[in-house]
């Protein structure tokens, strides 16, 4: 349980996250995940990082229970910042970071693989932002780096997903593979990047993120701060509390 780190080949290291049941990951787990990220990018053996996870799914976004325990705004405060790290620790990592996604990949997990360089994905993943069914919102900066603005919009409004195959034709996901093949795709892909010289490929990463139209960090703090002004409302309260049962359907009605 936790995040743990592998090097299955030359070049290559792999980083797991493993939260049971659902990946859906404590404060600490954002600060973990965002550590390992950034240790590898500044390996110099490093040339190319796998983000994986365990379990049922790539990432169910952030801990709500732990949420819902805090009489306060720690644990929110502490969720924003901790999102805030690791998905720039994605974007930012020394070297180009390939997401292996099995499953569904929600919320946070939209920020991470929307950061990352390169995605494959089974083909039973399923992509979305259900941040206004968990009175919150956010990563629509990193939604938009995945689907046309439109399609966006129409995702983050419905709460819907979309698949894998849909998110391959749109381009966003390199390759859609059986979930028995996802682990050998993701090698396969990094294998390849990491036969490149270690400092160009540094230089190249830097330079397209150098040239990139969005500013991802500032835009993803902004949309950070509508989420901190729903919770002093109470209107994030409410919806959170309801998230997952017959009350939320009443409350949409």
């Amino acid at each position: 349980m936790g995040v743990s780190t592998a090097s299955p080949a030359k070049g290559i290291c792999t980083v797991t996250v493993d939260f049971p049941p659902v990946n859906a990951l404590p404060v600490q787990g954002w600060y973990d995940l965002a550590d390992a990220l950034r240790t590898a990018g500044r390996d110099p053996e490093v040339r190319c990082v796998v983000l994986a996870a365990a379990g049922r799914g790539f990432n169910a976004g952030v801990d709500i229970k732990e949420m819902q325990r805090d009489s306060g705004h720690s644990a929110l405060i502490g969720a924003n910042r901790g999102c805030y790290e690791a998905f720039a620790a994605v974007y930012e990592c020394e070297v180009p970071v390939v997401a292996a996604v099995n499953g569904y990949c929600l919320g946070g997990g939209i920020g991470l693989v929307g950061n990352a360089d390169a995605i494959v994905a089974s083909d039973d993943a399923v992509f979305g932002l259900p941040e206004l069914d968990r009175g919150a919102l956010g990563a629509a900066t990193h939604l938009a780096r995945l689907v046309p603005q439109h399609l966006m919009r129409a995702l983050y409004y419905t709460s819907r997903t979309a698949t894998a195959r849909e998110l391959h034709a749109h381009g966003s996901v390199w390759k859609v593979v059986p979930r028995d093949g996802l682990a050998d795709a993701a090698l396969e892909l990094a294998r390849e990047i990491a036969q490149k010289d270690g400092l160009l490929i540094r230089l190249a990463k830097a330079a397209i993120n150098g040239i990139d139209p969005v500013d991802v960090r500032r835009s993803y703090r902004f949309e950070q701060g509508f989420t901190f002004e729903a919770n002093l409302s109470g209107v994030a309260g409410r919806v959170r509390d309801t998230f997952g049962t017959e009350g939320k359907k009443e409350d949409r009605a």
